[in-house]
């Protein structure tokens, strides 16, 4: 078989065996995770502050759960589910948001019987097939924080947003700006549909496809379209605040005081909306300055819990999106600051006896809380040392034979080059007292 044709099939075999991540879906690599972890403990630390106790509800969901929640005519419903096939022919799917699932939760574990309001935070994946964009993967992650029970007093609203607010502020993210409207409630938001649908059908011909298809179906996600063509005709419709009745207004007004009392930055968008038909009332979105993306957003949803046939229940929230968050991060050069600088130890091996003290060796140091890295699968003195330098490690830890048998270890100075011996008993304690020097 000449050369050249069983190179082709060579290349023709490897491209078929290679594998990699399906589109829009990503891996969390190992040099990032010291990155994804300080955000899951600035979570936890955000939540414990302002008592919002963890939940975690699967990530496989009802299909009607979100049908119901998210209006069959919303983009999530319409196009961006996971649906999931079972044996039992029952219609599941990937969950595409947090909110409902907790709602869900809160009824079904009587959640209302605990004192009101129910403060609750999650993190996890969510799924929506869509086009992948900047920052926003059909698997990304999401942390939330979520408000429920309780009278829908405008107090909840501003909390709802201090806690994402806090979030990124306890994350480095400098300049966030809220963007905060309110789209009213089904007393007054019907008269600015009807004023809005009669505005935008003038201009039917000069929108986009989607819009077309929402000014049929859901005239107030036509104020959330991103297409370029239909942003001057946005510009001109109505705005949404001057229809409100009183009780909005005044709740609106609260809302506004409580962001003044708390110094936190707003900027009212009276175009802003949600993409999901259970939110009234407050909506809200976050932005770090340079990005054009939200990296958080939320609002009020006092009739989710009626549109799945659950009860009554007042509730407001707001959730982060990760990835975007890491990409700001990462751009603005602010993610290296996040991870904590932990000295590296590198344990140095030589011969089979240096190997077996050195297991004992580093549970000693385990026991003191000094992580130490090796790499028993190496033999030679030379290639532990370029993995000791790879790791980028301050100090080397090299036990051989004759070490072994006088019970003594080498410390090593990754940087200088310096190095002493001292007892192995007190190795432990010797690096404590470097790594402190």
């Amino acid at each position: 078989m000449p050369k050249t044709t069983a190179k082709k099939q060579k290349s023709a075999k490897e491209k078929k065996l290679s594998y990699q991540s399906p589109k829009g879906m990503h891996d969390i690599l190992p040099e990032d995770q010291p990155l994804w972890e300080k955000l899951r403990q600035t979570a936890k630390s955000t939540a414990d502050f302002y008592n919002f106790s963890r939940i975690d509800t699967p990530i496989v969901e009802v299909a009607e759960l979100f049908e119901r929640s998210a209006g069959v005519s919303s983009d999530i419903v319409e196009k961006q589910m996971y649906f999931v096939k079972t044996k039992g022919g029952d219609r599941l799917v990937l969950r595409p948001e947090a909110t409902a699932p907790v709602v869900r939760a809160y009824f079904e574990h009587g959640l209302s019987r605990m004192g009101q309001p129910v403060k609750l935070y999650y993190t996890g994946p969510i799924f929506r097939y869509e086009q992948p964009q900047s920052g926003r993967y059909r698997q990304h992650y999401q942390v939330g924080f979520e408000i429920l029970g309780g009278e829908n007093d405008p107090i909840y609203d501003a909390q709802a947003i201090l806690a994402p607010y806090k979030f990124l502020e306890d994350v480095k993210i400098k300049n966030v700006m809220v963007h905060i409207n309110s789209i009213g409630c089904p007393k007054c938001r019907p008269n600015y549909q009807k004023k809005l649908e009669a505005y935008y059908k003038k201009y039917q011909k000069k929108i986009c496809k989607d819009c077309q298809r929402r000014l049929a179906t859901n005239s107030m996600r036509l104020l959330d379209c991103k297409e370029e063509k239909c942003q001057p005709v946005k510009a001109e419709a109505p705005v949404i605040l001057d229809y409100l009745c009183e009780s909005c207004k005044n709740h609106f007004k609260r809302v506004l005081e409580f962001l003044d009392e708390l110094k936190l930055p707003y900027m009212i968008d009276p175009y802003l909306v949600r993409g999901l038909d259970y939110y009234n009332r407050t909506v809200f979105e976050m932005f770090s300055e340079g990005f054009n993306f939200a990296i958080a957003s939320g609002g009020r949803y006092d009739y989710l819990a009626e549109m799945l046939r659950l009860g009554r229940l007042s509730a407001v929230g707001g959730s982060l999106g990760l990835e975007r968050i890491v990409e700001v991060l990462k751009e603005s050069g602010k993610s290296a600051a996040l991870q904590k600088y932990q000295p590296k130890i590198f344990f140095i091996h030589i011969g089979d006896e240096a190997k077996k003290r050195g297991l004992v060796m580093l549970e000693e140091f385990k026991k003191s809380g000094i992580k130490v890295s090796e790499s028993f699968g190496k033999e030679s003195l030379k290639s532990q040392l370029r993995l000791a330098d790879k790791d980028k490690a301050q100090l080397a830890l090299i036990l051989g034979q004759k070490e072994v048998f006088e019970g003594s270890i080498i410390i090593r100075d990754m940087v200088n080059g310096a190095q002493e011996t001292v007892p192995l008993e007190k190795v432990v304690e010797e690096v404590k007292r470097k790594l402190h020097s």
